[in-house]
């Protein structure tokens, strides 16, 4: 069992996460982010919550997101996940997000693996990708 070194998912834009103008807003995108690396690990047979049981916690060290296209309410949404590398008590994330055949936002992440008393830890061989 180790991490996908890549997934994707659908995401459908709910109205909550829209201003005022009508576009997605800007935070919802590194939610977005988050829960495309949840689901990487739920595809790679990897439980958040187990991780989190054993004391094992992946915290955002830094996060980065370049808007190129708005996206509105119920439109579909291609959120395209990567781990670019993972070593010692680091894995790095690529994000891209598409409308068909539109790329609406990319970004990057690093998270930093922590026991739960906010300890850097090394990460476990099960953590890295394949």
């Amino acid at each position: 069992m180790n991490l996908l070194p890549e997934h994707q998912i659908t995401i459908r834009v709910r109205y909550q996460e829209t201003d005022a103008q009508g576009w997605v807003h800007h935070g919802n995108y590194l939610t977005y982010f988050e829960m495309g690396r949840v689901e990487q690990l739920r595809a790679s047979n990897i439980s958040y919550r187990q991780m989190e049981e054993k004391g094992l916690f992946l915290v955002v060290a830094e996060a980065n997101c370049q808007y190129r296209l708005p996206a509105r309410y119920d439109d579909l949404l291609v959120l395209h996940t990567q781990t670019l590398k993972a070593k010692g008590a680091r894995i790095w994330h690529e994000y891209k997000l598409w409308r068909g055949d539109e790329l609406l936002v990319t970004g990057k992440t690093t998270l930093a693996c922590v026991s739960d008393k906010g300890k850097v830890k090394r990460l476990p061989e099960w953590l890295l990708p394949t």
